[in-house]
């Protein structure tokens, strides 16, 4: 989407409560957070479907708040991360996430001579460092982007991306 058109339609709805206008943001925007949380929640589809529910709402909620400094992306994708980790919060699945990672494992080893995936690698990071492998690599977004979507400071970033291309290829070569 344009940026032009995507200006246009945040407008339309902060002045007039466009909903159908969101709605094409929605539209537009939607695939990118589903494949988000889907990386982030090992597959989980009902998961992920909720997550992106929940941040498309806050987005509505809080486009007024939208200033227009970085993109609307980064700003999607800041909202999509903080609803991540407060569903963390919130319902503790932490534990839930190391009971998908060990099912993964144990249903890949039950299966003959299963290819090793980039999935299988990323179930071995901690949810920050899938975080970033999915903002860096999966939805290419550049470092100082990331920084913005998290919050943390640059060194941070490429420091979680380092130890989780070691962990990655670590699993790789075991």
């Amino acid at each position: 989407m344009r940026k032009f058109d995507e200006m246009n339609l945040i407008a339309r709805c902060v002045l007039a409560d466009d909903r159908h206008a969101f709605g094409l943001l929605v539209e537009a925007y939607r695939p990118r957070v589903v494949r988000f949380f889907l990386n982030l929640t090992q597959g989980n589809t009902a998961w992920s479907d909720d997550l992106a529910q929940e941040t498309f709402i806050k987005a509505y909620l809080n486009l007024r708040s939208f200033k227009g400094v970085a993109s609307f992306s980064t700003w999607l994708y800041r909202i999509a991360y903080n609803e991540f980790y407060s569903d963390l919060r919130r319902h503790r699945l932490t534990e839930e996430i190391d009971e998908l990672h060990d099912t993964t494992a144990s249903d890949t080893m039950a299966g003959v001579e299963a290819a090793l995936t980039v999935q299988e690698a990323m179930a071995q990071l901690g949810a920050t460092e899938r975080m970033m492998v999915t903002l860096f690599y999966l939805e290419d977004q550049p470092i100082k982007k990331i920084v913005q979507i998290t919050g943390l400071p640059e060194g941070t970033v490429k420091s979680h991306l380092h130890r989780a291309k070691q962990k990655m290829q670590h699993f790789i070569d075991n």
